[in-house]
């Protein structure tokens, strides 16, 4: 007994372990799962999703990334499926769907690797060669354009909204969004987005939505007895409270006679007077101000006639700034003429049951306002994220210049070039660049499927066009199909495809290299606990 082994453990008590192909199969799974769930949203014939939170607040979309956050996934694995979406949005704003079906298809496709033996090392190797060569072929592809291609990045807003609730306005939409990226693009064709603002309210008709020239707030004029209406507008934008700030230490004040109580009242006042005098002795006619009023002040800033408004968010104020081309002011001894902003005209408008000020007819905005109407909250809401879509498409498209045509035509074209690329690899490395190219193709097939159509018949016919050297050649979902996608207007930047194809092949590597996870749940009642398995998926028992 004496030699008796006794058993050694190295993880506390309640630790979930799964061990090589368990955990790869597992992870593999919950990723697939996720890659599925968005995959029937892809494309014009997409459909929606209805996602309930804990709340009960309802989110109608077929926005990729808004339903992956929305859904509020816990399994470790899955969350990496969930972060390639976020990545997509960040850098481009659009592509998400893509870029999470193609994550799924290159796992699903590596599992039957993995079932031949096919070592995961090795499959890594491939792919990462295929993605590299991806970009090459795709790079190639590209068609160059220039900022002045009005007719070509319209197309490309028109494409991005193709599929989502804003459709049947997208003409209209599309040119808001083109006419927004382009007043504030900066020389070399940069944009920041956060110069565009997106303004939400419901009532009226998508028809309606508009692209202001400046910014609106939701904001209203602090006092009654204000203009409503101010043109030529001269902006101060000051981020200092105006009123009588307290003492920062307790302080007591002594008042033995009605006498002195009033004296302490009309120096408050002189006091206020004196800020209202600074503000209007520059000229302004209109006060911009992050922080808060006194009722004093706004009875004063009546009666000189000044447009003012109070607390308004710190991004806004940056956003009006930039429009009006103003400096924010911390202190009212050093307001002057010259950190003025300009607006032709600043007006109080009611939209629906609230009082919006628009900040208008800037000279040179270098921040604007796309107002979007709709008919209810879930309708506006699905328009915004076409429009956010839309304008980073645009935006993107003007840094880089080139372009690609869509409808699965690019998709196809790199299988093709894979596979030519897979014949000249030895080595197992040729199957993984095989089931790449093989991966690419899940694309056209989820936009045929999608359409309710035969993948079948379309995928052959559209392989034997490509084969024909008709590198725009793509499915046409609305009458079944082979047609020239360049000519049909279905256009795409090029970041949307390089970007799909990095983000997916990196997290389909990152999770094949996966061959043990541990998860801590730690002792009873006490340290995290992993979330569980999506569902035992596999019918797999590992708690993650």
């Amino acid at each position: 007994m004496a030699n008796q082994i006794q058993p050694i453990f190295i993880l506390p008590e309640g630790t979930q372990r799964s061990v090589g192909r368990d955990a790869q199969r597992t992870n593999i799974m919950a990723a697939k799962l996720v890659a599925e769930t968005v995959r029937t949203t892809l494309g014009p014939k997409g459909m929606d999703k209805m996602i309930v939170d804990s709340m009960g607040d309802v989110t109608v979309t077929n926005d990729g990334v808004t339903i992956l956050e929305e859904m509020q996934i816990e399994h470790p694995a899955a969350k990496m499926i969930v972060e390639v979406a976020k990545t997509q949005e960040n850098e481009v704003g659009d592509g998400t769907t893509t870029a999470v079906v193609i994550a799924g298809e290159l796992l699903k496709n590596a599992e039957k690797l993995l079932d031949q033996d096919v070592h995961p090392a090795v499959i890594a190797r491939g792919y990462r060669l295929a993605a590299e060569k991806a970009l090459e072929i795709l790079n190639h592809m590209a068609e160059k354009i220039t900022p002045k291609d009005d007719n070509i990045l319209k197309q490309i807003a028109m494409t991005a909204m193709t599929g989502k609730g804003a459709e049947y306005a997208r003409e209209k939409l599309s040119d808001l969004s083109v006419k927004a990226v382009k007043m504030v693009a900066e020389e070399d064709s940069t944009v920041d987005l956060d110069n565009i603002k997106i303004e939400k309210r419901a009532g009226g008709a998508v028809e309606d939505s508009e692209l202001i020239k400046g910014i609106v707030i939701d904001k209203e004029k602090v006092h009654a007895s204000m203009p409503r209406v101010v043109k030529n507008a001269k902006i101060a934008l000051v981020d200092k409270e105006i009123e009588i700030k307290k003492t920062e230490i307790d302080a007591n004040i002594e008042i033995t006679s009605p006498d002195q109580l009033q004296a302490f009242l009309d120096q408050e006042e002189k006091m206020l007077k004196d800020m209202v005098e600074q503000i209007a002795s520059s000229g302004a006619n209109v006060l911009i101000c992050q922080k808060g009023i006194d009722d004093v002040a706004q009875h004063f800033l009546a009666k000189k006639g000044i447009y003012a408004v109070r607390r308004v968010s710190d991004s806004d104020m940056k956003k009006i700034a930039k429009a009006t081309s103003g400096n924010v002011v911390s202190n009212l001894h050093d307001l002057s003429k010259d950190d003025l902003g300009f607006a032709g005209l600043v007006e109080e408008k009611k939209i629906g049951d609230e009082e919006f000020t628009y900040i208008m007819d800037c000279k040179n905005p270098k921040a604007v306002t796309i107002l979007v109407r709709g008919g209810t909250e879930h309708v506006i809401s699905e328009i915004e994220r076409a429009i956010t879509d839309a304008v980073g498409d645009v935006a993107a498209a003007l840094k880089n210049c080139r372009v690609v045509a869509g409808a699965g035509a690019p998709e196809v074209e790199l299988a093709m070039e894979l596979r030519k690329y897979a014949e000249s690899l030895s080595g197992r490395e040729q199957l993984a660049v095989q089931s790449f190219a093989d991966s690419m193709e899940i694309i056209p097939k989820t936009l045929i499927e999608n359409a309710g159509l035969d993948p079948i018949d379309i995928m052959t016919e559209l392989k034997s066009a490509h084969s024909k050297k008709q590198k725009w050649a793509g499915v046409d979902v609305f009458t079944g199909k082979i047609t020239d996608s360049w000519k049909k207007g279905v256009i795409e930047p090029l970041k949307i495809k390089t970007q799909a194809v990095s983000s997916a092949s990196e997290v389909a590597v990152m999770i094949l290299r996966i061959d043990d996870v541990i998860a801590s749940s730690g002792s009873k009642g006490s340290g995290p606990k992993m979330p569980p398995g999506m569902g035992g998926m596999g019918g797999e028992d590992v708690e993650y």
